[in-house]
C-alpha cells in the first residue's frame, strides 16, 4: 500500500433502528440521520462467505464532523450483520475505507486478499455503489467495509428527526 487509506465511516449493528437513532440524538445531538431501505432489487449480486445470497438491511447515517457514522439493523436473509449480532451483540461492526474508483477498490481488495483478509459479504446498491467486508480482524483487530461509491448517491426513505 504506498496511500494511507483513510477512515471515511464507523458502521454499528442494531436490532432498532428507530430506538437507536433517537437515543445518540437525544445523548448526543447527532442528526438528522439519512434512513436508507437496501432490498433487492435495488441491492443485488449479493453475497456472503463466498456464495451468493439475499439479504436486506435498513441503514441509517449521519455526519459527525468530516466522518460518516452508520446504523445497520438486518431485514431479510443471512448478513454477517445477523452473525454479528448472535455472537456479539449490538455494536461496533466495522471501520469503512471507501475508495473513489473502482480500479482502487479492486485493488484494495485484491492487496487485502494477499494479506490474508478474505471477502466475508458484499453487494451492489444501484449502478453505482459496490460494497464488499473483509475479515481483517486476524490482522487488523476489526472488519473492514470498502468498495466504491457512497450513499449521497442514493435518496433516503425518511430523515430522523423529521
Amino acid at each position: 500500500m504506498s496511500e494511507e487509506t483513510k477512515i471515511t465511516q464507523i458502521g454499528v449493528v442494531v436490532r432498532d433502528l428507530d430506538a437507536t437513532m433517537k437515543m445518540y440524538h437525544q445523548l448526543l445531538g447527532w442528526g438528522p440521520w439519512n434512513v436508507y431501505e437496501h432490498t433487492a432489487p435495488v441491492l443485488h449480486d449479493t453475497h456472503l462467505h463466498g456464495k451468493p445470497a439475499t439479504y436486506s438491511m435498513l441503514c441509517a447515517e449521519v455526519m459527525v464532523g468530516d466522518m460518516c457514522y452508520e446504523l445497520i439493523q438486518p431485514l431479510e436473509g443471512d448478513s454477517i450483520y445477523k452473525e454479528w449480532l448472535e455472537e456479539h451483540g449490538e455494536g461496533l461492526h466495522h471501520v469503512a475505507v471507501m475508495k473513489h474508483g473502482q480500479d482502487a477498490a479492486d485493488q484494495f481488495k485484491k492487496d487485502m486478499d494477499a494479506a490474508g483478509a478474505k471477502m466475508l459479504m458484499g453487494g451492489r446498491i444501484g449502478e453505482t455503489i459496490e460494497f464488499y467486508y473483509l475479515d481483517s480482524e486476524p490482522q487488523l483487530k476489526v472488519i473492514l467495509e470498502s468498495g466504491t461509491g457512497h450513499a449521497i448517491d442514493l435518496k433516503p426513505i425518511r430523515t430522523y428527526p423529521a
